[in-house]
């Protein structure tokens, strides 16, 4: 498959989105956020990318933890419903990237017929 500058920005904003989500929760716990919140959000996180359609993602949560410990709930939830988000936008962001690059294919191919309507090519018909 070619890459043209959509799918290439398309594949950039995907990589930005993954390494963000990775440190994630090191940068809650810098901005003073509870180890518990920042434990859930992760956790939220790569099950809200499961549900959004990442394919490589499971879904996380510690049930006991979830029901006991609110800052641990708030962060699933938050964690959960941004990272979802996220992964649906990176998959609209590629299908689209997909739908203006076989769009773009298919009119250098209307193109290269419409070149060749006015050739005539009676000529090669012995080279068969």
């Amino acid at each position: 498959m070619r890459l043209n500058r959509y799918s290439s920005g398309a594949l950039l904003i995907g990589a930005v989105i993954l390494s963000a989500c990775a440190s994630e929760r090191d940068l809650l716990l810098e901005q003073g956020y509870p180890v518990a919140y920042a434990d859930g959000f992760e956790d939220g996180c790569h099950s809200g990318k499961k549900a959004g359609g990442a394919l490589f993602e499971d879904f996380k949560k510690d049930v006991n933890r979830f029901e006991a410990d609110s800052k641990y709930a708030q962060g699933w939830s938050d964690g959960f419903r941004q990272c979802e988000s996220e992964q649906e936008a990176m998959d609209r962001q590629m299908r689209m990237a997909l739908e203006i690059q076989q769009m773009e294919e298919a009119r250098k191919d209307r193109i290269g017929q419409d070149a060749l309507k006015g050739i005539d090519t009676s000529g090669l018909k012995g080279l068969k």
